[in-house]
């Protein structure tokens, strides 16, 4: 009896000490302690609203754009223009990535795992998948291994240039995947449209639907830059130079790149969201949000840095200071275009950042955005988080391929500079002044404190 009341007393005595919801509803736990911090070359931008649209007189009549009120939600956005050297760590990486798996398709054992992340055994010899192996150096020495990499992607015989190593850029081609997620959220409309309307037919649609591959797209894009840009875009121009150098020579690894499509950039990006991505994986850390173009509406948001209903990002309307700097790199005179302190373009850290710490948000290189190009965007579009873009669908109108394009360049007058001021270029075009910068949305409400005190190193 006694020992029966012990153990009464005892089991009592562990349940009032159970560390339990006790049946309440009190989330998920253990979770992780989430602090967003700065990406690296990232500021932030506090969400908040403005006024969209020109700030001075529509000079050319395009009757392109109207003002109106728009809301954005926090974000990160890029200090400078991706340069030249930043984009090529994308084409190594890209270059290198299909090195290893062309010596994985020669079952060159070194360059691979047969294992997985998750210890799960991989059959090599029916190629059901591999994992690159990054650890290895590739071994130049080894004659099986620069037979098999030098022939299929350098330059031999009369495609070669006084004995250069030259790759064949045609071959750097970058695999990547995206989730449509539009299209999957219209499921429900076209299943209306095609008259599924009892219920059978609705749970056949749902089993249907299940597979959501259907909804993740892949696309195939070459990364490497358009160098002849510099030639094509100017007719009657001698600028064999810069086609020759600017992209590879370190003299311009500060410069920002040009003779990158949209498809290029948007490429770019799907890349260095997996090369974060796949290092917080090893970390134990959780994902972040993918680096992405900015919507227009978040590119003149961010341009403005603060001072809505101004012309520049500088303020205005005045394009030098007191003392008569330049405050961007355009073409302030007709015929001149060293009176700013460039001829072409200049370093992405050159003349004064606008107030949130960002650099050539006017002038230098126009920039990508991610937004699909229409005259009278502004009267449909929502004022939250406006954006207007191409889903890769059949239906798609051919116009949604034309990308806006914001901020002016090195080659522009004044009025393409101004903040408000938009035009465009079709997304498979590549210009040699046009470059862009990315974004990031920040995940939560934003952040608190003195607004200042965002960006502080």
């Amino acid at each position: 009896m006694k020992k029966s009341l012990l153990y009464l007393l005892v089991a009592s005595f562990l349940a009032s000490c159970s560390v339990g919801d006790r049946g309440e509803l009190t989330g998920v736990y253990p979770r992780e302690d989430w602090v967003q911090v700065n990406p690296y070359g990232m500021n932030y931008i506090h969400f908040g609203s403005y006024t969209m649209g020109p700030s001075d007189q529509d000079v050319p009549y395009a009757i392109n754009a109207t003002s109106r009120t728009v809301t954005v939600p926090s974000f990160y956005i890029d200090q400078h223009e991706i340069s030249n050297n930043e984009y090529r760590q994308f084409v190594n990486h890209t270059r290198d990535s299909l090195f290893r798996t062309e010596l994985y398709n020669n079952d060159d054992e070194r360059y691979f795992f047969v294992e997985d992340e998750y210890g799960r055994e991989i059959d090599r010899f029916v190629k059901k998948g591999y994992i690159l192996n990054w650890e290895e150096e590739i071994d130049w020495e080894d004659e099986d291994v620069f037979d098999a990499l030098y022939d299929r992607f350098y330059r031999q015989g009369v495609e070669t240039f006084y004995n250069r190593k030259e790759l064949k850029t045609a071959e750097m081609n970058f695999r990547y995947w995206w989730f449509n997620y539009k299209s999957a959220a219209n499921k429900e409309n076209k299943d209306i449209e095609l008259g599924i309307t009892n219920e059978l037919d609705q749970l056949h649609s749902v089993a249907r639907h299940s597979d959501r591959s259907q909804f993740i797209v892949e696309e195939v894009i070459n990364v490497y830059p358009d160098t002849l840009c510099w030639v094509h875009d100017f007719t009657y121009g001698f600028n064999e130079p810069l086609t020759e150098t600017y992209f590879w020579h370190p003299a311009y690894d500060d410069y920002p790149v040009v003779g990158v499509s949209w498809g290029q950039a948007k490429a770019f990006n799907a890349w260095r969201t997996a090369y974060l991505n796949s290092w917080k994986q090893e970390q134990g850390e959780t994902f972040v949000q993918r680096f992405r173009l900015p919507s227009e509406a978040e590119w003149e948001y961010a341009a403005r840095g603060g001072l809505d209903l101004s012309p520049f990002p500088w303020g205005g309307p005045y394009v030098r200071t007191i003392q008569g700097c330049p405050l961007a790199n355009f073409k302030p005179m007709r015929g001149d275009y060293v009176d700013d302190g460039g001829c072409y373009t200049v370093p992405i850290n050159s003349y004064e950042p606008n107030d949130y710490g960002l650099y050539n948000m006017a002038g230098n290189v126009a920039e990508w955005c991610n937004t699909a190009y229409d005259p009278s965007v502004y009267e449909f579009a929502h004022d939250m988080s406006t954006e207007y873009e191409y889903n890769a669908e059949k239906s798609d109108p051919p116009a949604l391929k034309r990308k806006v394009i914001r901020g002016g360049s090195w080659k522009d007058i004044g009025y393409y500079i101004q903040t408000g001021t938009r035009t465009y270029e079709y997304q498979d075009t590549a210009k040699s002044y046009i470059g862009f910068r990315s974004v990031m949305s920040y995940l939560g409400r934003g952040k608190t404190g003195n607004p200042e005190d965002y960006n502080l190193e």
